[in-house]
């Protein structure tokens, strides 16, 4: 039996106006910049075949025909958005609800607001400086770091993650005495992973907003491989007090080698006894079409908010969270 106030929101009439005003100031800085804002669906044929990801399914029936199908609620806007890119070829973005199956925490709602963008002709670093602007305009943040990963690595644990063997891996991942979840795959990319989170995250960025960039190409996702080092990808994280904030990408555009990554992913869920997940083959046609040169990130704005207004729980800042909706 529910309790009598579960139907009040968690979130202070404050915290919604705060919330109001956050979207205002988004709006206007791309404004500013004639990037074009778009709306796309929520539920996709497609989803994200990513190990690390987990999204939500739902069953639609059609009523003339009796043909039942599985639709996915979308964990990122990213193939629509990149859909749009392949046939207008300008710069969009999307401020709107996403998805993922990772559990209800001080940082984290299954339903959350995301912020994602897309910019024709700039590369990550050029991205890199755009958020930046945003974040000093949103935050206050006038100044940001960057980081390779590999010097994260090497700083905070003396570890070389793209030339050190998975052995040595093995070795300081063992050291650190990291608690594992049963289903988490501990592979040599799943070591690095947990390793990052648990051992350096909490250590950067915690007096200016830092960007951790080059990736391993084996995390690529998304993104293109580096000219200069094929070792690394084209990827950047951003991380502030402890929170991760947003992943970026110069966008692949290679329609053949996204299958391929694609393919793999659910390679390794097989693997790791995970469902398979259904390649999206309309995002995979509009590479084939030709998606511009262009890089794009995501960011989450429910912790931006946090993050400016000093709320500790991310319940503070929506309405009513998934144990209140």
């Amino acid at each position: 039996m529910t309790t009598p106030d579960n139907w009040r929101p968690t979130a202070s009439l404050q915290a919604l106006r705060e919330r109001a005003q956050l979207y205002t100031a988004i709006r206007q800085f791309f404004a500013e910049r004639d990037v074009l804002e778009v709306d796309t669906p929520v539920l996709s044929h497609g989803t994200v075949t990513d190990v690390f990801i987990d999204g939500f399914s739902t069953n639609f029936a059609y009523s003339d025909s009796g043909h039942n199908e599985t639709l996915y609620l979308q964990t990122s806007p990213e193939f629509a958005l990149k859909r749009l890119l392949a046939s207008y070829q300008t710069s969009v973005y999307q401020l709107s609800k996403v998805f993922r199956h990772e559990g209800f925490g001080r940082l984290h709602n299954p339903e959350f607001t995301m912020l994602e963008w897309y910019r024709v002709g700039l590369d990550h670093h050029d991205l890199m400086d755009e958020i930046s602007d945003l974040l000093n305009a949103l935050i206050g943040a006038q100044q940001t770091e960057r980081m390779t990963y590999q010097q994260a690595f090497q700083k905070h644990l003396n570890l070389d993650p793209l030339s050190d063997s998975t052995q040595r891996i093995a070795q300081v991942f063992n050291d650190c005495n990291i608690d594992l979840s049963d289903e988490y795959p501990i592979d040599h990319d799943g070591m690095l992973q947990l390793l990052f989170s648990y051992e350096i995250e909490p250590r950067i960025g915690q007096q200016y907003p830092c960007f951790i960039y080059d990736y391993p190409a084996s995390q690529s996702s998304l993104a293109k491989i580096n000219r200069d080092d094929p070792r690394v990808a084209d990827r950047f994280e951003l991380y502030f007090k402890g929170t991760e904030l947003a992943n970026g990408f110069h966008e692949l555009q290679d329609a053949a080698e996204q299958r391929k990554r694609f393919e793999h992913d659910n390679g390794l869920r097989r693997t790791f006894r995970f469902e398979e997940k259904p390649l999206d083959e309309r995002f995979l046609a509009s590479l084939e079409a030709g998606l511009p040169d262009c890089a794009g990130v995501a960011m989450g704005i429910d912790r931006i908010l946090m993050l400016k207004h000093g709320y500790t729980h991310i319940e503070q800042v929506l309405a009513f969270p998934v144990n209140r909706a």
